[in-house]
């Protein structure tokens, strides 16, 4: 619910937020208050790397190895975005750039709502849930299989899509709910904004 809130919000009011950043940077700028820029950016820096802490440690718990991966991929195509970004100079098209995130983190919360899904059917037992408990589907592929959801390569699609080498009714119809709601819905506002 946060997570879907926070990219809802950020969909509608993006442009506004990225005003009134530029705005209060020029400002700094003007007075000269270099470390107060430089706090600025700590700050922003630092809720984003507690948003990500909380996000993942769930995952970290279940998954640590596959986890562990997928931080260390991040962080690496965060310092490469980032070094991206300084000698580009900035020429990134910021409403498109928040579009393609609000994409991705749309995909990632329909994963953590199927997610959370599965782990209520497992506390409660599937005979509970009737016919929502048991396998929709199930692939024939082996815990050693780097795709499997514990391997290298699906551990990753995993923690980031919610995929799953088996998943019951209740999980794929909440996942595929969330995601058939939530998707349009970010596309529509960005497109009725361009």
């Amino acid at each position: 619910v946060v997570l879907s809130s926070m990219i809802y919000w950020m969909a509608t009011k993006g442009k506004e937020l990225k005003t009134e950043v530029e705005r209060r940077v020029e400002a700094i700028a003007t007075r000269g208050a270099t470390w107060g820029l430089i706090s600025f950016s700590f700050i922003a820096v630092f809720r984003e790397g507690l948003e990500t802490t909380l996000f993942l440690t769930p995952f970290l718990v279940t998954d640590t190895l596959g986890t562990i991966t997928g931080l260390l991929l991040g962080i690496l195509t965060a310092v490469a975005l980032a070094y991206g970004i300084f000698v580009v100079g900035m020429k990134i098209n910021i409403r498109r750039f928040f579009y393609f995130t609000s994409i991705l983190l749309v995909l990632l919360a329909g994963g953590l709502a199927g997610y959370g899904v599965h782990e209520l059917i497992e506390y409660t037992g599937s005979a509970s849930w009737g016919w929502l408990g048991q396998p929709a589907y199930q692939l024939n592929i082996p815990e050693s299989n780097p795709l499997h959801h514990k391997g290298l390569v699906g551990s990753i699609f995993a923690v980031m899509f919610g995929y799953t080498v088996k998943a019951e009714w209740a999980r794929l119809i909440v996942h595929f709910a969330y995601l058939s709601i939530a998707l349009p819905l970010v596309i529509w506002v960005y497109r009725k904004k361009g």
